[in-house]
């Protein structure tokens, strides 16, 4: 049987994922509020960051469950506590099975860490062990060569270009790049995920 997701915290040795809450957005925005976060394309690129805490909170958690990552001991990337970014698990599908993974966004100063990785280990298994789906999209934009680039280090398969596909707040139209995950290729990718977090 498939469930939705439940936002039960969910929790690594190096992040943990709990359910975004209001109390949450002044950290988060602290986060990413970054000119590079925004350049690739997240949250609709430059002319969709958000222009303070208050303005990232009104579109935060429509039609998604949203999660702040948090470091979960004390580390050379920070303090256990710290808010080092956001992800969601979107667009379910119980009938068929399936779920988006994405609205992923980290402080540069994570990026090319074990936090990604832990994350996306987090997240899917709950997505395939806790939620029992059987299918996890992943998608970013065409220019966003560098999460492309990290989501097939996952060992997802990419799918294909969705063009002319997301307006953005600029008017200029999005080509996505989609991939996914399925059930049966999960043991592999966890397996991946660990040895990547071990290193």
């Amino acid at each position: 049987m498939t469930i939705a997701p439940d936002g039960r915290p969910l929790v690594g040795d190096l992040v943990r994922l709990d359910r975004f809450v209001a109390s949450d957005i002044d950290q988060l925005y602290a986060a990413i509020d970054d000119d590079r976060v925004y350049a690739a394309g997240f949250g609709g690129g430059p002319a969709g960051r958000p222009a303070d805490a208050e303005q990232m909170l009104e579109r935060w958690t429509k039609l998604r469950t949203a999660y702040v990552v948090r470091l979960a001991k004390d580390s050379e990337l920070g303090a256990e506590g710290t808010v080092v970014g956001t992800t969601s698990l979107g667009d379910v599908d119980l009938a068929n099975e399936r779920v988006h993974l994405g609205w992923t966004g980290y402080a540069p100063a994570v990026w090319g860490t074990a936090v990604n990785p832990s994350c996306k280990l987090l997240m899917l298994q709950h997505a395939f062990e806790d939620c029992g789906f059987n299918r996890v999209k992943i998608q970013t934009s065409l220019v966003n060569t560098r999460s492309q680039a990290a989501i097939a280090k996952l060992g997802a398969t990419r799918e294909g270009v969705l063009r002319r596909h997301i307006k953005q707040p600029d008017g200029s139209w999005r080509d996505t790049v989609v991939f996914s995950i399925l059930s049966d290729e999960w043991p592999d990718v966890r397996k991946s995920l660990l040895a990547r977090i071990s290193d």
